[in-house]
């Protein structure tokens, strides 16, 4: 295999061709982000955590492939993925995660040391997530902590503190998260059944689609109670009605419990990330500068 075919296939291992991990991660640190600075945040902190985000979760993808190893050949929606097709080996595979775990980290050195102290749980979660879908019944709700970090060191960075309004963002994001990949869980629940793999949309059963749902609900009122809290306007609360549109969309979506439609739902979360982003966004923009 020359390099050019390996970088390939390293590519497909970070789903560096399929970006809405990267996405769903990179929203709820902007929003941070945003909140700590009260509007554009320094840049140099803005490109660290950009790049960091995207480090991360190829590093996070990398290491949830190889957890899964054995398990991936015998999901339809996984059975084609470099290590499950057998192109890499788990040695490789270990050393490429390491790599850009180290990357990440690297990365954050010039920032403050209460961001670096942070990087080790965040670390942690991210290493520990593709493991819990053993033992734990609610893998996404510790995969939900786990895409929340962001936001605690996202104000570190800016702020070096970390004020409460940090953990209301991170039971919002929570529940987003329990929610979008509920959705996605829904897609593999046949396969997930057969080999013994715990999820959420398993352990809600035939309530899956009304979790789906109520932690949609949550995540908005949530977001409403900040939007309360922190004095915000009429953008930030315009972002969040076209939300719960999305949301609603959504619902049309995954009530039947295709397939192919709960796939297409969990993509769309992207837009709903956007909108909340935008509005947050704006309203310091236009009515607190």
């Amino acid at each position: 295999m020359n390099m050019v075919d390996r970088l390939k296939i390293y590519a497909q291992l970070m789903r560096l061709d399929k970006p809405i991990g990267i996405l769903l991660l990179l929203w709820p640190m902007l929003w941070g982000l945003w909140f700590a600075a009260k509007g554009m945040p320094d840049a140099h902190i803005l490109v660290i955590f950009v790049l960091g985000t995207v480090l991360m979760r190829s590093a996070g993808c990398v290491i949830n492939d190889f957890a899964d190893r054995k398990i991936d050949p015998h999901v339809e929606r996984t059975k084609n993925r470099p290590m499950a097709a057998g192109k890499i080996g788990s040695k490789e595979a270990v050393l490429l995660a390491a790599g850009l775990s180290l990357c990440a980290f690297l990365l954050i050195l010039p920032l403050n040391q209460l961001t670096i102290l942070l990087s080790v749980p965040a670390l942690f979660l991210a290493g520990t997530y593709p493991f819990t879908k053993r033992f734990f019944a609610m893998p996404q709700a510790y995969l939900g902590i786990a895409f929340s970090f962001g936001i605690p060191m996202a104000f570190a960075a800016q702020t070096d503190s970390l004020p409460p309004l940090i953990w209301i963002l991170m039971l919002a994001n929570l529940f987003w998260v329990i929610a979008y990949d509920t959705a996605y869980a829904i897609v593999d629940k046949p396969d997930d059944l057969k080999i013994g793999i715990k999820t959420s949309a398993i352990t809600m059963g035939r309530f899956d689609v009304m979790g789906v749902m109520l932690c949609h609900g949550m995540f908005i009122v949530i977001m409403l109670a900040i939007g309360q809290l922190q004095a915000m306007g009429m953008a930030y609360h315009a972002g969040l009605m076209i939300a719960v549109g999305l949301i609603i969309y959504q619902y049309t979506l995954i009530r039947n419990r295709d397939r192919a439609l709960c796939f297409k739902a969990f993509l769309h979360n992207n837009w709903v990330g956007m909108v909340v982003f935008v509005g947050i966004a704006l309203d310091f923009l236009i009515y607190q500068t």
